[in-house]
């Protein structure tokens, strides 16, 4: 397929170019309508209409030249066009590309030529929540927003049929290819990466993924983030009871891990500041004691003891 590449099409000022199309046609008027009053009163004479220029024209002669300066003010107002800002008009004359005009303001070109307008604006595509299957074959839906421009306008008119629908599936495409490639969670987030775990990482790659499909388009992806991340309804409460469980486990091992240290130091103080001497069995009451205090989810209920353990 032949890659078209934009460049710029020849334009002149359209103001300066209406000022002589109005001179040509007012001149053109003036000259027919002066031609044919001649001819109205002496048919067939030649007459002097040339009084305003200082030469001998016939009156046929000068209705002639009016008629022809009209014939061509008249299809030349169609080279008249606007471009606005962050904007861009593709001219293709005969079949074939001559140009794009990116500057804003009044423009004159070729007449001839079709004009076609195309916006160079920053856009949004918000992709609908499609239902997918992550690395691990959970079925999870999923969703971006895909920040785009137009940065050629030649590719985006001529390489692609219609490049808005042409973006729109491409990327849902990419954001399916993105899916399968990371799982939903992962159990370790810091050695296996997961949609979840690493949102920045995860919207580049979006991105790059994005840009390399819609570069033949003349498209620039500004960002691509993903918008919506859940699980698919059927497996959403069974997989919310493993999170409600990992994140259980992983506030118990805490609190275990914080208890064995305070019960540690406990020792530690009680023995270096000799406050009192426990033997290895009254350590081991006093361990067990502090790590139900610490641990239990309820406040613990004192229990006093009347008498020795050694009577």
């Amino acid at each position: 397929m032949e890659q078209i590449r934009e460049v710029p099409a020849f334009k002149v000022n359209g103001f300066a170019v209406l000022i002589i199309l109005l001179a040509l046609a007012i001149f053109g008027v003036w000259e027919a309508w002066h031609s044919i009053q001649g001819l109205a009163e002496v048919l067939g004479r030649s007459i002097r209409v040339g009084d305003f220029f200082g030469d001998d024209i016939t009156a046929e002669l000068g209705a002639t030249l009016g008629a022809t300066l009209i014939a061509v003010v008249i299809p030349s107002v169609s080279g008249f066009f606007t471009v606005e800002p962050n904007q861009a008009v593709v001219l293709v004359f005969l079949g074939r590309y001559v140009g794009t005009v990116r500057e804003a303001g009044f423009w004159w070109s070729n007449p001839f030529a079709s004009k076609r307008k195309i916006s160079l604006r920053v856009r949004n595509f918000n992709s609908k929540q499609l239902k997918v299957n992550d690395a691990q074959g959970s079925p999870i839906e999923i969703g971006a927003v895909v920040v785009w421009q137009v940065v050629d306008s030649a590719k985006c008119q001529f390489d692609v049929d219609d490049y808005e629908e042409f973006i729109a599936i491409q990327s849902e495409t990419a954001i399916r290819a993105l899916a399968i490639r990371y799982p939903y969670d992962a159990p370790d987030e810091s050695s296996i990466p997961s949609l979840r775990g690493i949102p920045d990482e995860i919207a580049n790659a979006l991105q790059k993924e994005l840009q390399s499909r819609l570069e033949v388009a003349g498209i620039e992806v500004l960002e691509a983030r993903l918008s919506h991340l859940a699980y698919a309804p059927e497996i959403a409460q069974v997989m919310l009871r493993r999170q409600q469980a990992k994140a259980i486990i992983d506030a118990r091992r805490q609190i275990v891990e914080s208890a064995v240290g305070m019960v540690d130091e406990a020792l530690k103080r009680l023995s270096q500041q000799q406050i009192v001497e426990l033997d290895e069995e009254r350590k081991a009451a006093m361990i067990n004691n502090l790590l139900v205090i610490l641990t239990s989810d309820q406040n613990a209920q004192p229990v006093i003891n009347t008498g020795s353990l050694y009577t």
